[in-house]
């Protein structure tokens, strides 16, 4: 069942008078949040392609900058982060479309980063979506934009509402929604999920609902919020809920995220990365290495 959003989108007020992290929330973010709202990104920059795919070389604060300039230009979006999973898939006929269509495209794993640097082409920084609806949240605070959350197990978005709220007070949750499995398929189902995001009319929308289900849906929810931005964030409204622990910093900075979700969901993840994933980062990061030292001529 799906999930009733939020009336209205007024600001959760604080005992200070002032938006901004709660003391006793902060020291259990799962990474420290850049001043992401101050700052401004030229709006060109360079690309780097990767197994085909062109990747936005930004780091985050530049995303979420990115972002704000574009809501306040009045113009929508929307991200997409792939890993090297997404990055295998894309090798299908009709999936490389929905990667290329978003605006913006930043690498969500550290062997596409690697394969960067191994090609001679450096991307800055990883940038997943499990990041950036802290970064993004936090920022929309400080712009007084609202967010929207769907996706997950029934209540996995409230209780993700509950903790994004309890760590940025005055967040403005414009609403949020688990629609049942299955519900892209059942023509009046996906409507009813449109018109529920629509009627909210928020500026972000975090799309939980894994690739490439939620890229499909991003493309409809952008002809029916041209204004706003929507992410495609996979698991992260489960481990926003507290369900499912993310890997520790030093496992993400190593590129090891992996194997800590092995650990955590042995059944659920291991075809996923010991039959796809790692032959094919191995493959990837050879090929990198033959890209880096012979170059193609121009």
């Amino acid at each position: 069942m799906a999930v009733e959003p939020v009336a209205g989108s007024t600001p959760v007020s604080t005992s200070s008078g002032a938006p901004g992290v709660s003391p006793s929330a902060r020291a259990s973010l799962p990474r420290q949040l850049p001043r992401s709202a101050t700052l401004r990104v030229a709006p060109e920059h360079r690309r780097v392609v990767v197994e085909g795919v062109a990747f936005d070389a930004l780091r985050e604060q530049e995303v979420v900058a990115h972002v704000l300039d574009a809501l306040e230009s009045g113009l929508g979006g929307s991200i997409v982060t792939p890993n090297v999973d997404i990055l295998r898939q894309v090798r299908r006929p009709g999936v490389r479309e929905l990667v290329e269509r978003a605006e913006l495209v930043v690498p969500d794993g550290m062997p596409i980063i690697w394969a960067s640097r191994l090609q001679g082409e450096a991307l800055p920084e990883r940038v997943p979506g499990s990041s950036l609806i802290w970064t993004l949240s936090e920022a929309a605070v400080a712009a007084h934009r609202s967010i929207y959350l769907l996706g997950g197990a029934p209540g996995i978005a409230e209780r993700a509402t509950e903790r994004l709220r309890e760590v940025f007070p005055g967040l403005r949750v414009a609403g949020w929604d688990c629609p049942p499995l299955g519900f892209e398929k059942d023509p009046e189902e996906l409507e009813e999920t449109l018109a529920r995001v629509e009627s909210c009319g928020p500026d972000l929308v975090f799309v939980a609902l894994g690739f490439p289900k939620q890229e499909n849906l991003m493309q409809l929810l952008r002809e029916r919020l041209p204004r706003a931005w929507s992410v495609g964030c996979g698991g992260t409204l489960t481990m926003v809920a507290g369900e499912v622990d993310r890997a520790p910093r030093w496992a993400q900075r190593a590129g090891l995220e992996w194997a800590h979700r092995l650990a955590m969901e042995p059944r659920r993840m291991a075809k996923r990365y010991l039959v796809h994933g790692v032959p094919f980062a191995l493959r990837l990061l050879l090929g990198a290495v033959v890209r880096g030292r012979f170059p193609a001529k121009p």
